[in-house]
């Protein structure tokens, strides 16, 4: 049984401590995601481990008892989000480190423009201001089931369940302003590709040279040049 003061670790660390490739992908991960430390990735993917470890375990072998644990494991997924109805147990091993965090309490609460950052997001469940159908969650990695989904909400007891504090209007205006930027952008880009096109088109067209008309000064030139190559004398001749 063990000592019930000392908990088991739920993670498990990388093998290699330098590896740059995975700790720049860690990197944005805790950009994205607003994680305070790696651990918090760590745990996500000894998760995903787990799961992909039981897929492959349950792919091979055919019984009965396989056949339950194979819709035990796919119901579960199904449950958090990360599956859809019709999942075969295959799907299971195409699941990314990604769509384990996008189902993450602190990620759901920043999507649902609940708070103006991620970061905002993971204060105000650790400050007991979310609540899930009456039951109150402190830790922002809890993995939200799809029932669970839409009863995310602000605490009654908290001082933004009022719609008209400031928090929350400041969340709105932030958003808005991050949609019209967002469309300002896309209107820039279209702007650049149409002038690319406009751009490679000029260029596949050739540029036809325009024929210089000769002056009278040039005939001249031309008419001097002629006789005095006429006036010399052929080399070699006595």
């Amino acid at each position: 049984m063990g000592s019930p003061k000392k908990q088991r670790k739920k993670f498990s660390k990388p093998t290699h401590p330098w590896q740059k490739e995975r700790i720049l992908a860690e990197k944005e991960l805790l950009k994205d995601y607003g994680l305070n430390r790696k651990y918090e990735i760590w745990k996500m993917n000894s998760i995903l481990k787990n799961f992909t470890m039981q897929a492959k375990n349950l792919v091979t072998v055919k019984s009965l008892q396989v056949e339950k644990e194979r819709n035990q494991l796919l119901t579960k997924l199904c449950s958090l989000g990360l599956l859809g109805k019709d999942a075969k147990i295959e799907d299971v091993l195409s699941l990314t480190l990604k769509d384990i965090m996008e189902r993450r309490l602190q990620t759901l609460v920043y999507r649902k423009n609940m708070a103006s950052s991620i970061k905002q997001a993971r204060q105000f469940i650790i400050h007991e201001h979310i609540v899930l159908s009456d039951k109150t969650i402190t830790a922002p990695s809890y993995m939200v089931p799809l029932v669970e989904e839409n009863s995310i909400q602000f605490a009654q007891d908290s001082v933004l369940s009022n719609p008209s504090h400031p928090e929350r209007a400041a969340v709105k205006m932030e958003k808005a302003s991050k949609k019209s930027k967002e469309k300002e952008q896309e209107g820039e880009v279209e702007a650049k590709g149409k002038s690319k096109e406009k751009e490679t088109k000029s260029e596949k067209k050739p540029k036809e040279k325009k024929k210089e008309v000769p002056t009278t000064h040039d005939l001249k030139k031309e008419k001097r040049i002629r006789k005095k190559q006429e006036k010399k004398p052929e080399v070699g001749k006595k």
